[in-house]
């Protein structure tokens, strides 16, 4: 179902214009024109603020997740390997500040901080006649947390970083600070408890939408992210309560039909178990669309002359499955040899073994691959209408379990419960008294390849360890042998450098962090 947020009348063609003055091409601090109208005398109706958070929810943030967040999440994270060299050094820890997609990620996501700083300093601070306090609220609500989204990222990729609330008011300084993590984290915090305070957005009301229960859903993982495992378990068990998400598939009450494939088929963007999803269209206009497609798949899938191949399944990631066999994210997530797909373009057989081989792996990627624009709703090379996950159900039950594992509150019987709901979906049989190791690895096949594994990885207690001793190598004589590699990853590594232009812009990302709040 494609979420109705995205289409708009002509008639509000000019707000969305709006949001383009809030845009940061090259520099995070980029300034809206002077001379153009004032927006919070646009915000004038009920649907004009409606539409005002519209633009966060895709263009944005696509070259970070089209570009940089599968290649942060699966070569560093050891799930996906490359010989591309234009990314690495991502999976040889080699990464320096002049890397290119380093770079991209970096202005894509202040990007988003910029264009949610431009909707919140924007929107009318006294409410027009006919437009309530709550609608205004709602909307900065959402801003406040795709802000929040975006600040979650920077500051797992990063660390210490800029804290900054108005662009415009920082636009002509040529020194930022940057501020202590934790204060990040805290900046974090409050945005989301704003959120989910404030919105007034539901699944079922707006499918497409960020509601309360999804910045909840956040704030849940962010607190896990810091171990406070007690607020993470309260939060994700809130939210499993509302009933407001659900699996897509499941068993009994815990899904609806459809099985783990598809979650990633088109036709089920904003499913039930979406809780926070960029929202891509199939017009083929740069940014519009995501690009994911173009990397993961092989080339004669796309109709479009992309298909790049430029990452495929660890050989870490291969041996991770259990069973092959039973688990159903295996074959929807790694593309097999001479293999009916009776979802992708109508039915596609993939090729023979010697042209399946994605970067030395013997398979490639099926997971958001989706197909030509003919059999898939629009759409063109690079720019694809398929929606990219930044929150789902699987992911809060996860939380669940992990909270009452590593923090010791709740009770086992519901981390069983909880992880088995997982493997159930999954088509695998339940499990009894689970531990961490256990619920990281259905984490990381429940998740791989929606760009996620690093974050996990860096949050284990072990983690230089844990990524020193992923097989990073590859497959050779008609894969019948490895030629090993894995790479010595030290603390250092766990954080990446600053963009070497951005230090020259601005030296106070070379000084010493400061705290945010007194």
């Amino acid at each position: 179902m494609r979420n109705k947020l995205l289409k708009i009348s002509n008639s509000l063609i000019l707000l969305l214009f709006i949001g383009t003055l809030f845009s940061c091409s090259e520099e995070f601090l980029d300034r809206p024109p002077e001379d153009t109208f004032n927006a919070e005398e646009f915000y004038q109706t009920s649907e004009q603020i409606s539409v005002a958070t519209n633009f966060l929810y895709a263009s944005p943030w696509f070259r970070y997740v089209s570009e940089a967040q599968w290649v942060i999440g699966e070569l560093a994270g050891g799930t996906g390997r490359t010989w591309d060299p234009r990314n690495e050094s991502f999976d040889l820890f080699a990464v320096n500040g002049s890397n290119n997609t380093l770079g991209l990620a970096w202005t894509s996501l202040w990007s988003v901080v910029a264009q949610a700083n431009g909707v919140l300093n924007s929107l009318p601070t006294t409410p027009p006649e006919g437009v309530s306090q709550a609608e205004i609220n709602n909307a900065r609500g959402e801003a406040r947390t795709m802000r929040a989204l975006a600040y979650f990222h920077i500051v797992r990729i990063w660390g210490a970083v800029p804290i900054i609330e108005n662009n415009t008011e920082l636009a002509d300084e040529s020194f930022i600070p940057r501020h202590i993590i934790s204060d990040v984290y805290q900046f974090i915090k409050n945005d989301l408890e704003f959120a989910v305070d404030n919105i007034t957005n539901t699944k079922a009301s707006e499918p497409g939408r960020i509601s309360s229960n999804g910045a909840k859903a956040l704030l849940s993982k962010v607190h896990l992210t810091r171990e406070e495992y007690a607020q993470a378990y309260v939060l994700s068990s809130e939210v499993i309560q509302s009933g407001e998400f659900k699996l897509l598939g499941g068993t009994g009450d815990d899904g609806t039909p459809g099985s783990y494939r598809s979650l990633f088929l088109t036709e089920n963007d904003n499913n039930l178990e979406s809780i926070i999803a960029l929202q891509w269209t199939g017009t083929g206009r740069f940014s519009e669309g995501n690009a994911v497609q173009s990397f993961y798949a092989l080339s004669n899938i796309t109709g479009t002359g992309d298909g790049f191949s430029a990452i495929g399944p660890s050989i870490d990631l291969q041996n991770s499955y259990e069973n092959i066999d039973l688990d159903q994210r295996y074959a929807a997530t790694i593309m097999e040899p001479d293999t009916f797909y009776p979802n992708l373009n109508g039915g596609f057989t993939s090729p023979s073994p010697a042209n399946v081989d994605a970067q030395g792996t013997r398979k490639a990627i099926l997971k958001y691959v989706v197909g030509t624009p003919a059999s898939n709703g629009g759409g063109a090379a690079g720019s694809y209408p398929n929606n990219t996950y930044q929150l789902r159900y699987a992911d809060v039950l996860l939380i669940n379990a992990e909270s009452i594992i590593r923090g010791g509150v709740g009770s086992m019987e519901e981390a069983e419960i909880n992880i088995n709901k997982i493997r159930n979906r999954a088509g695998l049989p339940s499990i009894t008294n689970p531990t961490f190791e256990d619920l990281f690895k259905e984490r990381k096949l429940e998740f791989a390849f929606e760009m996620v594994h690093w974050f996990d990885a860096i949050r284990r207690d072990d983690a230089t360890t844990y990524l020193s001793n992923i097989e990073r190598g590859w497959f050779f004589n008609d894969g019948t042998e490895i030629s090993s590699r894995v790479v010595t990853v030290t603390e250092d590594k766990l954080l990446f450098p600053y963009p070497t232009n951005e230090t020259i812009n601005n030296p106070g990302l070379l000084e010493p962090p400061i705290p945010f709040f007194n």
